[in-house]
């Protein structure tokens, strides 16, 4: 049975949650323009399907990136999973 998180581990958590937010957003920002310099025209929306662009379907570095930012948001996940609720703290 898990123990009920104390204040300063909570605090942490968040701080956590929001560290990993922030490393979305900037390997969000990588992987767009990683696309862009292969198709200039290519927007955030086009990152959630860019098989659409055979340019990138091949594309290593592209591909890259994007698993590392499918690998960063497994762990959000994950750690979303594992630690209380906040309604519980």
């Amino acid at each position: 049975m898990a123990k009920k998180a104390d204040k300063s581990v909570a605090i942490d958590c968040i701080e956590l949650e929001n560290l990993l937010q922030e490393l979305v957003v900037y390997q969000k920002k990588k992987l767009l323009q990683c696309g862009q310099q292969v198709v200039p025209q290519l927007t955030e929306d086009d990152l959630l399907q860019p098989n659409d662009f055979l340019q990138l379907e091949n594309h290593p570095l592209f591909r890259y990136e994007e698993g590392v930012l499918a690998g960063i948001l497994t762990v959000q996940m994950a750690i979303q999973a594992a630690i209380p609720s906040k309604t519980s703290l």
